[in-house]
């Protein structure tokens, strides 16, 4: 039981971002500049931390959140899409005219249960 998951639109634009810069990373936004958005770097132009959640991975990109944040969002399940428009982020899908954007839904106490087994948290 994933915690995030991917649309096929989004898998054609980190398809085309791999091209221009590799590997790619994915950091929820905690909120600054651009509310909270899905944030896309090349993987060394972004610094993970203790601070910072592994969400799980979204077409062999990693997919991390702050633990702060991540404590708001625990019990969502999450869909990475991308649509048209301009974020006012940094995120490097933006020089394409694109932006990503989370889906998200609660999720069920069935999947709850799935994911903490597999976490070993509470």
């Amino acid at each position: 039981m994933p915690r995030v998951a991917i649309s096929p639109e989004a898998i054609t634009v980190i398809d085309q971002l791999r091209e221009t810069h590799g590997e790619l990373i994915f950091h929820q936004s905690g909120g600054c500049c651009d509310g909270s958005a899905p944030m896309c770097f090349p993987k060394d132009e972004f610094f993970i931390d203790d601070n910072d959640v592994l969400l799980g991975t979204v077409h062999d990109c990693p997919f991390y959140m702050s633990r702060f944040q991540f404590e708001y969002w625990k019990h969502t399940h999450l869909t990475l899409h991308v649509v048209p428009g301009r974020g006012a982020s940094f995120s490097a899908e933006i020089p394409l005219g694109l932006r990503f954007v989370i889906e998200s839904r609660l999720l069920t106490e069935e999947e709850l249960a799935q994911l903490e087994t597999l976490e070993g948290t509470e």
